[in-house]
Formats: C-alpha cells, structure tokens, sequence
C-alpha cells in the first residue's frame, strides 16, 4: 500500500478510460506519467498520451499536478494542487482506498484512488454539471527503471 509521497517518484504506464453519459462517447488513453522530485517533499507530475475520443482523430493530451506530502498528526496525507499551485484535493494515506471531491463550480469532482494492489493502483473521478457527467478511471502500472 502506498504510505509515502515518495514511493510515487519514477515512471508510470498509464491507461485511462472515458465513458461520457452526457455525449454518449467513450474514450480511451494511452500514455506515460512521471513524478519527478522538485524540491523537498514535492513531486511533480506530467502525464502524456494519446487519448482516442469517441469518432474523433486521436490527440495528444497532457496534464501537470503538484503532489505535496503533508504532516496531519501521524498520518501523512498528499495535497494536490493544479499547475499554478491552486489547491485541487488530497489523499489520506491511513487508508488503502482514499477518496476526496472537489467543487469547480458548477462542476463537481469526485475521486476515489485505489491502492489496495500496490505498486499498481488507479484513479477514478465522477463528475456532474450542467454540461458534464461522466466516469473516468486512469490505471497505473510501474514501468522498471533500469540499475
């Protein structure tokens, strides 16, 4: 199970999928995440891949977070926050499946992460809107650094 922010540093196979209720499409992508160490107790992360969505010509898709380990009594627990640094969610690290939302207003953000099968794990978002409601499930399979 994952207990620190640091076991996430390296690189990432990454498969997501897409089902859009709202559009009636699915969509899947195909890529690599990395966590890169950028100061002390922060990893970036950047995912890239190609990302098929429903009929239309497949693209690239990119995304930056910051993960921060943060301190709560004994429990170390993981901040997220966007590319500018504004605060996204976090993850309880005392639990094998933490969950947390986030509200975009007018769009809410439910995630759920799953590390009950580590090093493997996932990452499941819902979201509603006025103009969204969909499921999206990223897995993550650890890609082995040579020595």
């Amino acid at each position: 199970m994952l207990r620190r922010l640091e076991q996430l540093e390296g690189k990432w196979q990454l498969t997501r999928s897409i089902m859009d209720r709202r559009n009636g499409m699915n969509g899947q992508l195909s890529g690599m995440a990395v966590f890169t160490n950028t100061a002390p107790h922060e990893l970036t992360y950047v995912e890239e891949g190609e990302l098929h969505y429903g009929q239309q010509p497949a693209m690239t898709a990119k995304r930056q977070y910051i993960w921060r380990a943060v301190e709560a009594g004994r429990v170390q627990k993981i901040a997220v926050h966007f590319e500018d640094g504004s605060p996204f969610h976090s993850i309880a690290l005392d639990r094998s499946m933490p969950d947390d939302d986030h509200l975009c207003d007018p769009d809410y953000y439910f995630v759920s992460y799953d590390f009950s099968h580590w090093p493997k794990w996932q990452a499941e978002w819902k979201v509603l809107g006025p103009s969204k409601d969909y499921r999206m499930i990223s897995r993550y399979t650890p890609v082995a650094q040579a020595r």
